[in-house]
């Protein structure tokens, strides 16, 4: 990367592919997480997604452990925890615990979404029992809850007239860096009055980014923890040696998020062969077509300038690339080649 060129990092979903298991794709996100390691990307956030056959990123926190033990300096964090589905005190000890592990290098973004189907995001809140009927209104709520049983001096809890405090760990010596994702204007707007980090998720919206950076940025407070606004842009990336390689790459991709957005029924991820054979209506292809146009697809050169110019234009100095080419048949089924080579090109 030259000095002109902005920070990579990298947000991994965990996909699964139609050849592998789950224990598979755990195994190609611990190869492509070393691979970002070694080639200095900033950051590795981790998903939360639920019930989707094609991703295996259902646990941040587990996730984060295993990336982080299999690393040496990259921060490693979620992007994001949807706080909704948990309660703050979990998540405060979760991720206490592994910053007291790795010290300096954990990430806790926080998000609002279910992460997953009306079903399985009533499982999660209340089949087991255990989250409040209206933990998304009360998400701002959650989020100070989460900052202070984090902080040494922990949260105050008043039970039965006395005054408890509550901390996350035993004595917590650092604080994971707290940020607040979203695709929407609540997430800046909060993130804005709270005087907190903010990502918009530019690599699954692809619209009105620029909006929700401008209202965060306008709307900014410094706050103890955060004194000027603090952000970065996310990218669906694919890099091949040829723009043909790169949109072949792509394609696997294409289809599993076309599926999302029409309602089809999920799959694991198809194989670049298995992609190809699909037939598409007129109107899908228009869908597909104009997803790909936000996505970064190309050779080195090319991506590198759209990664660039995009950094530029929403005024940030970092990239979160998410790399989303898929595999070829005979591929090693514990590996991601084409992702790992994303992060190569790209770095150059």
């Amino acid at each position: 990367m030259t000095s002109s060129s902005p920070a990579l990092s990298v947000l991994d979903l965990v996909p699964v592919r139609s050849d592998q298991s789950s224990g598979d794709a755990l195994a190609a996100t611990v190869r492509l997480a070393r691979t970002a390691d070694e080639l200095g990307f900033r950051r590795y956030w981790l998903a939360e997604h639920h019930n989707m056959p094609a991703v295996a990123a259902t646990n941040p926190p587990v996730l984060i452990a295993m990336v982080a033990g299999a690393t040496r300096q990259i921060r490693v964090g979620s992007g994001g925890v949807m706080l909704p589905n948990h309660a703050p005190l979990v998540v405060a000890e979760q991720f206490a615990l592994l910053e007291a592990a790795h010290p300096g290098r954990i990430d806790l973004g926080i998000g609002r979404a279910p992460g997953t189907d009306p079903v399985t995001g009533w499982a999660l809140r209340h089949g087991a029992g255990g989250v409040a009927d209206d933990a998304v209104n009360r998400f701002p709520e959650y989020v100070d809850n989460v900052l202070a049983m984090m902080d040494a001096g922990g949260a105050a809890l008043s039970v039965a007239g006395r005054t408890h405090a509550l901390r996350a760990t035993p004595r917590a010596e650092g604080v994971a860096d707290v940020w607040l994702l979203g695709s929407s204007d609540y997430s800046a707007r909060l993130a804005a009055e709270k005087g907190l980090p903010y990502v918009f998720a530019h690599h699954f919206s692809g619209s009105g980014t620029a909006e929700a950076l401008e209202l965060y940025r306008t709307h900014f407070r410094p706050s103890p923890e955060l004194a000027a606004p603090r952000t970065f842009l996310t990218l669906n990336v694919v890099v091949a040696p040829t723009q043909e390689e790169a949109d072949r790459l792509a394609l696997p991709q294409l289809l599993s998020m076309l599926a999302l957005r029409t309602g089809q029924p999920l799959s694991e991820q198809r194989l670049v062969e298995e992609a190809e054979l699909v037939e598409l209506p007129e109107p899908h292809r228009d869908l597909l077509d104009a997803m790909r146009s936000r996505w970064v697809i190309g050779d080195p050169e090319t991506a590198r300038k759209a990664v660039a110019g995009l950094a530029a234009e929403h005024g940030v100095d970092e990239v979160m690339v998410h790399p989303v080419a898929g595999a070829l048949a005979g591929t090693d089924r514990r590996t991601s080649p084409a992702r790992e080579q994303t992060l190569r090109l790209l770095a150059g």
